[in-house]
């Protein structure tokens, strides 16, 4: 799968420039990262004022292995999205993940951002396995916190699609997922190496063959949303088409949307907006399971 992809034709440089998406936006990715951190305190400050409380849930025995869950405080169990952020597992936090929150619980959706120990501080391999951890300690906290274990969907962007999907493929470890929703992701892993990006990560063909969704056996993989900016490189648009395809050829209910003057960092921002493509998708998304499992 990975020579498909087309990237072993490009030149180091070119492979670089490919795998940076910040190269579609001129190189400056700080106004939406501050975007992500405004938004995200806006949502907290909301959740504050509404009587939403925020806890936070620890995982494991790191700092970084804990998760802020927040819901909607209804009677009945009720669907939780898991949002796992990006950064080429080298960046960001939980503390920059919590703008969708308000969109969520408007519509009586629970809302979970995820925090993991950073590369290269863990390696790929431990970050895969706290996402895992994670969303399993959200399984067995279900009744606890008012949720339904049977409509937990998982969003991801970038990295945090590709963690997310590592994570709904092994329900065995993390718990059955209801859903996943896809945002600008790389799933096969290859073509980063030789490229700075894996500086901090030091991924080795082994580590690529275990961490690679591309790779993985995708029959049962739980239905889908993947997605992406029009405005995004070549290689991060071919490997958002490339997944969709493989999970539809394994049987996986997956909704491919190119989402018109977006790019590959402010795409997420619609994720929870059901005015947008996006947003849309993830409610019908989430609606749908709803209809599958029956009334709650």
């Amino acid at each position: 799968m990975a020579g498909e992809l087309g990237w072993r034709d490009l030149t180091r440089s070119e492979r670089e420039r490919e795998y940076s998406p910040s190269s579609c936006v001129g190189g400056d990715i700080q106004p939406f990262l501050d975007d992500y951190a405004t938004s995200s305190e806006r949502a907290r400050r909301w959740c504050a004022s509404n009587g939403h409380v925020i806890h936070e849930v620890s995982y494991g025995p790191a700092s970084s292995q804990t998760m802020d869950l927040v819901t909607p405080g209804t009677d009945r169990p009720h669907p939780v999205v898991v949002y796992i952020h990006g950064g080429y597992w080298q960046l960001l936090s939980k503390r920059e993940s919590f703008f969708a929150a308000i969109d969520f619980l408007s519509r009586g959706v629970g809302f979970v951002a995820v925090d993991y120990t950073l590369a290269p501080a863990a390696t790929l391999d431990d970050i895969v396995a706290e996402c895992r951890t994670a969303v399993a300690h959200l399984h067995s906290s279900a009744e606890r916190f008012g949720l339904d274990p049977d409509r937990i969907f998982l969003a991801g962007s970038s990295a945090g699609a590709h963690l997310a999907a590592m994570t709904a493929l092994d329900p065995g470890r993390a718990g059955p997922t209801a859903g996943v929703v896809l945002v600008s992701g790389i799933y096969e892993l290859e073509p980063l190496i030789g490229t700075t990006i894996n500086d901090a990560l030091q991924l080795d063909l082994a580590a690529v063959e275990r961490n690679s969704p591309m790779r993985c056996r995708l029959e049962g993989f739980p239905p889908a949303v993947v997605a992406w900016g029009d405005n995004e490189t070549a290689q991060f648009q071919r490997q958002s088409r490339m997944f969709s395809q493989l999970l539809t050829e394994a049987g996986t209910a997956s909704t491919e949307i190119e989402i018109s003057g977006r790019n590959h960092f402010d795409v997420i921002m619609d994720v929870g907006r059901e005015q947008t493509p996006l947003g849309r998708a993830a409610s019908d998304l989430i609606e749908g399971a709803e209809a599958d499992h029956g009334p709650h």
